[in-house]
């Protein structure tokens, strides 16, 4: 089995080491959000459940609490069609079975919200309402002016039947785990500067600011679930950061504007594609991984809030970052 580098014990525990200072610069900064004294106030609103268990009698009762989840364009008989649809209802009853209760992610959601206020002052408690939406994919969590909707049906872990359709590499992001981490990137995406570079080394920065932005404000995640990644797929990244990035400078990648290079690099998908033997045990987006180490150098190195971060074009990231790989 080949890759850039053999991992040995020395590769392991250099690994473990490296986690460990990252990790704990980051419960530094959170530590700092949590002992601010930050109040939330909300609770989560089941509308999985009210939708499904209110009568027909009392739909315009309901209708009038979520106006919002009630297009116009369908009248009542469309509701009540649905509520008696045989999938619909399926995917009511495991809905219903995975997340009977809901505890630890009101936890969860009460210290990201701490953390989004202790950097965003401005931000307003939002309602929080769960839903079932159909396992629409692209709507998995969203975070609005007022509302933070959380569709627990694209949740219910990656081996449910609902999910066998999907390829196997995407299929991590149907695991509970990853509703803090979807709910988080939906809050950055409403901060960070809009994407305008089309080099790989812009689209690696700008995701290397998402990874960076989450770990701030998921502190007790691991980054390997902010990365979607197994714990040995981040221990081969770590092993092979150096030899990653030497192929991107070899091969003069990182300002071309070729969008092949999002895919090998970038976007979700098996493994990596550098075109070496390496590929099959390569997991896909490294691209983006490394991009999240160079930004996490650009913080070390710079006395900058995750608000500035978030602003910065990549050029001075890049060249205000230092980054070195760790060999």
């Amino acid at each position: 089995m080949m890759c850039f580098s053999k991992f040995t014990k020395i590769n392991y525990l250099l690994a473990g080491l490296l986690g460990f200072f990252l990790i704990s610069c980051s419960d530094k900064k959170a530590s700092d959000a949590s002992d601010a004294g930050i109040a939330t106030d909300f609770k989560i609103e089941r509308f999985d459940q009210l939708f499904y268990e209110t009568p027909q009698a009392d739909f315009p009762a309901l209708k009038k609490q979520f106006p919002f989840l009630f297009p116009s364009q369908f009248d009542d008989q469309f509701w009540m069609d649905k509520k008696n649809d045989t999938l619909f209802a399926e995917l009511h009853d495991e809905v219903q079975k995975k997340f009977k209760n809901l505890d630890p992610l009101s936890a969860g959601l009460t210290n990201l919200f701490q953390r989004i206020k202790f950097y965003y002052p401005e931000e307003n408690t939002k309602r929080v309402i769960t839903l079932i939406s159909e396992v629409d994919i692209e709507s998995k969590a969203i975070y609005a002016d007022s509302l933070v909707l959380i569709s627990l049906d694209t949740y219910l872990g990656k081996d449910h039947r609902f999910y066998q359709g999907f390829p196997e590499y995407l299929r991590a992001e149907f695991e509970p785990n990853q509703i803090l981490p979807d709910v988080a990137n939906a809050f950055v995406t409403t901060k960070i500067a809009p994407l305008t570079s089309k080099t790989l080394l812009g689209n690696m920065i700008y995701q290397g600011k998402l990874l960076y932005a989450k770990e701030m404000l998921l502190p007790d995640v691991s980054p390997a679930v902010i990365m979607m990644y197994t714990d040995e797929q981040m221990k081969w990244c770590e092993s092979n950061e150096s030899q990653m990035w030497s192929y991107f400078v070899s091969e003069k990648l990182m300002f071309s504007t070729d969008y092949k290079l999002q895919t090998r690099f970038i976007h979700p998908s098996p493994f990596s594609k550098y075109y070496l033997d390496i590929d099959s045990e390569s997991p896909g987006r490294t691209g983006a991984w490394l991009g999240w180490q160079i930004v996490r150098a650009y913080m070390k190195n710079n006395d900058v809030t995750l608000q500035t971060l978030l602003q910065k074009d990549t050029k001075e990231i890049f060249d205000e970052s230092r980054y070195k790989p760790k060999k």
